[in-house]
């Protein structure tokens, strides 16, 4: 199919804003969604490219938007094709810059949603794959036939890669996600770990196809094959269609178990709810009526709405046998209710799979927070605090990375104090401080280093000296300041717990 074609839908409603000739018959690939500023590594090429412009502010200028069509051109996109809810119009310097590049863009009015385009794209491209001779390597009619059958009874995926391969001799192949999470794979492929899965598509060691799908850049599919020609290539675009459809199927169901997740997540801030409710929502999402159970929060980067979400749910997949239900606050935050495994100490394995779900967008910062195990949904409430409590300590501990918490491993002081809010650790910190907070002249600074070295040595003299190199009277003389500006005596456990309290929280 061509970039016109879907110019020539009247359903859509798009809006040519430049291209021309042949740029509009070029042939498209695929469609991705994204809006990251710079979008290279999840672009195909002759891909149309569905963004909302989210990524940038009238502030901005050229420099973001050049960036962007710049690593459209760079992967060979076909067009871009630009939503107008996020500003109201396509920016005026997208439109240059994209004259300036030769790519080809569209206005996607507010009304029309980009499952929409998506959903053209994929029976349009169906359409023309079925239409084509056998000499193109297109999939049998038998074939189709079958496969079709198979997606109408909702058969599971490995079963439908089995019947789509069977006629090629079976090679083996994959359904995976980026994070290496495999959905599905036929007879003769070997078992693969998340790790060796995630590695090889990084390594782009076999065959890849992209699955057209609900835009997210955490939960994108592939059909992979671990040989560089193990079947036809214009097979494998059909087989990717089926799985495209397959995949369509699942967002649908899985829309429904997202509103089942919101009104449980919904009830479990609530407080304190009627237990025929919460028992009701929990059976909607298909979790037992029994703990325990597991809160989780997440955020991504400054965020905490869909994407952190998507980088949830695709993390907790990777555990079957822990069944969870994830969504949105209404305040717009990330939560996932799991039903953890008996075994008190048994947490989830969130940590092992961070980093690889933070790889799909390495520049953004990735955090989730974990509660303890609660044995009944009453309990939900109190664990939601827990947390956030944990997904606060998390953005301290790496506030430009990636990490996850649990409040089990709140087990120091530090670790502690870092999921206090940042403003009621300054106010504790200055008060506790005194004089000494403000920091603002040499013998404040003097003393300041003077009070941590002392601390550090447990209140020894002597050692505090020599690691300032210093007599032993000069330290008793700081140490006495100090107590006179901040009130506290050093003699006192209590009062050197609340002064390390007060370093700790600068």
């Amino acid at each position: 199919m061509h970039v016109q074609d879907l110019l020539q839908l009247d359903s859509l409603d798009l809006t040519l804003l430049w291209g021309d000739g042949p740029l509009l018959t070029r042939e498209v690939s695929g469609v991705t969604a994204t809006d990251l500023e710079d979008p290279a590594r999840s672009l195909q090429p002759g891909e149309l490219v569905l963004s909302g412009l989210v990524w940038w502010t009238p502030e901005d200028g050229r420099t973001k938007v050049d960036r962007f069509v710049s690593a459209l051109h760079s992967a060979g996109a076909t067009a871009l094709l630009a939503g107008e809810e996020t500003h109201g119009t396509v920016p005026d310097a997208l439109v240059e810059s994209c004259r300036e590049r030769g790519i080809v863009l569209v206005a996607v009015p507010a009304q029309t949603s980009f499952r929409a385009i998506t959903e053209a794209v994929h029976l349009r491209q169906w359409g023309d794959l079925s239409r084509r001779p056998t000499a193109h390597h297109a999939l049998p009619e038998n074939v189709r036939t079958e496969l079709a059958g198979l997606l109408a009874e909702d058969a599971a995926p490995d079963t439908l890669l089995d019947r789509a391969f069977a006629h090629l001799g079976g090679p083996p192949c994959y359904l995976v996600t980026a994070t290496g999470r495999v959905i599905a794979r036929t007879p003769a492929a070997p078992y693969l770990s998340a790790r060796q899965a995630a590695q090889e598509l990084t390594a782009a060691s076999g065959t890849g196809l992209r699955i057209d799908g609900e835009p997210g850049p955490y939960d994108g599919w592939q059909l992979y094959l671990r040989g560089a020609a193990d079947a036809p290539p214009r097979a494998l675009h059909e087989i990717a269609e089926v799985m495209a459809q397959y995949r369509h199927r699942a967002e649908l169901r899985q829309a429904a178990e997202r509103r089942a997740a919101d009104e449980l997540i919904a009830l479990a801030e609530a407080g304190p709810a009627d237990g025929a409710a919460l028992e009701a929502a929990l059976h909607a999402c298909g979790l037992p009526a029994n703990g325990p159970y597991r809160v989780v929060v997440a955020a991504s980067g400054d965020a905490e709405g869909e994407q952190a979400v998507g980088a949830l749910t695709e993390a907790l997949r990777h555990s079957p046998g822990e069944p969870f239900a994830a969504g949105l606050l209404p305040g717009g935050q990330a939560v996932a209710v799991v039903h953890a495994r008996p075994e008190a100490e048994d947490r989830i394995p969130l940590g092992e799979l961070w980093p690889s779900v933070h790889a799909c967008r390495p520049q953004t910062p990735l955090h989730a927070g974990v509660s303890g195990p609660v044995t009944a949904a009453g309990g939900l409430n109190s664990a939601l605090d827990q947390a956030r409590y944990a997904l606060a300590a998390a953005r301290a501990g790496a506030p430009d990375g990636a990490r996850v918490t649990s409040v089990e491993d709140l087990s120091t002081l530090g670790a502690l104090l870092a999921g206090v809010p940042a403003d009621v650790r300054t106010a504790f910190s200055s008060r506790v401080l005194g004089p000494l907070a403000r920091a603002g002249s040499t013998s404040h600074r003097m003393l300041l280093e003077t009070l941590e070295v002392f601390l550090a040595h447990h209140g020894s003299w002597a050692r505090t000296a020599e690691t300032l190199h210093l007599h032993v009277n000069t330290v008793h003389y700081r140490i006495q300041r100090i107590e006179t500006l901040t009130g506290r005596d050093l003699s006192r456990l209590d009062h050197k717990l609340d002064l390390q309290a007060a370093l700790l929280c600068r």
